[in-house]
């Protein structure tokens, strides 16, 4: 996607884009990070937003979810909390339309890049506390949101609960895109023995910033299975074979041969 400031533009181009994957036969569609309002003002962030009972995405959602048939996973969208912060909140919706869990963001993108951009995510955000996975028909599926792709325990916590699917929904600048979307999203696969699925925000976005796009479906080998080889908005599929998992944690069984160890500093 390419969401902007106004949430019912961006609500629309989701129900499109949701739609077309259906049409295309995909059983479980995620979509990015902040799907709902790509908006780096605080105050107008704030006046836009909504709680998640009132949220127009989360419905939308819902309904697709249920009219679809499918596993509807909103990457992420702002959801007004009340208390004068935002959540980074992710949302999974089963094929009756019932929402089975939400994930906060846990990790917030505190930086300043040396092109002169500066985020401060914890201004605005409140960052969640407890990692997901949950089981979706035939495979265990784990939650988490853009920055967290770079604190890799959370997906090793998850591959040893059992996800063979691991999720980095997200909105990545174009700098550090370039740089490393493509490598930390395959080391999470390859680490893990585990696919990774990680839709994205691209383009030029209309409150200034601009994200790298590059949607991506990677096998438990570090394999790219299908990539929106762009920042255009639109849609890719992949069929995932979780036996890919058996296969790839048989041959590289280092989630089995991890041992306890201490570390000594010496100064």
């Amino acid at each position: 996607m390419r969401s902007g400031t106004g949430i019912a533009d961006n609500r629309d181009t989701f129900e499109g884009l949701v739609r077309e994957a259906a049409a295309m036969g995909a059983a479980y569609v995620q979509t990015p990070e902040m799907t709902g309002l790509i908006q780096k003002n605080r105050a107008a962030l704030l006046e836009a937003i909504f709680a998640e009972e009132d949220d127009p995405i989360v419905a939308t959602a819902a309904s697709l979810a249920s009219e679809l048939g499918i596993w509807l996973h909103v990457g992420s969208t702002p959801i007004d909390r009340g208390d004068g912060k935002v959540a980074n909140r992710a949302f999974l919706f089963g094929p009756g339309g019932r929402k089975l869990v939400s994930y906060d963001k846990i990790h917030m993108f505190d930086v300043d890049l040396d092109n002169g951009e500066s985020w401060r995510e914890s201004a605005i955000y409140e960052p969640g506390d407890r990692a997901i996975t949950i089981d979706i028909e035939g495979a265990r599926l784990g939650l988490a949101i853009c920055y967290d792709v770079r604190f890799p325990d959370i997906f090793r916590r998850q591959a040893l609960s059992g996800a063979e699917i691991l999720t980095v929904p997200a909105a990545f600048t174009r700098q550090t895109g370039e740089a490393h979307w493509h490598i930390l999203l395959r080391a999470r696969a390859i680490e893990n023995g585990a696919f990774v699925i990680a839709a994205a925000q691209g383009g030029p976005h209309a409150d200034g910033r601009e994200t790298y796009g590059h949607s991506l479906v990677i096998d438990p080998w570090g394999r790219i299975l299908a990539e929106k080889d762009d920042d255009e908005p639109g849609v890719i599929v992949a069929d995932l074979d979780i036996g890919a998992v058996i296969e790839a944690r048989q041959k590289i069984p280092n989630l089995r041969n991890i041992r306890p160890f201490n570390l000594v500093d010496v100064s």
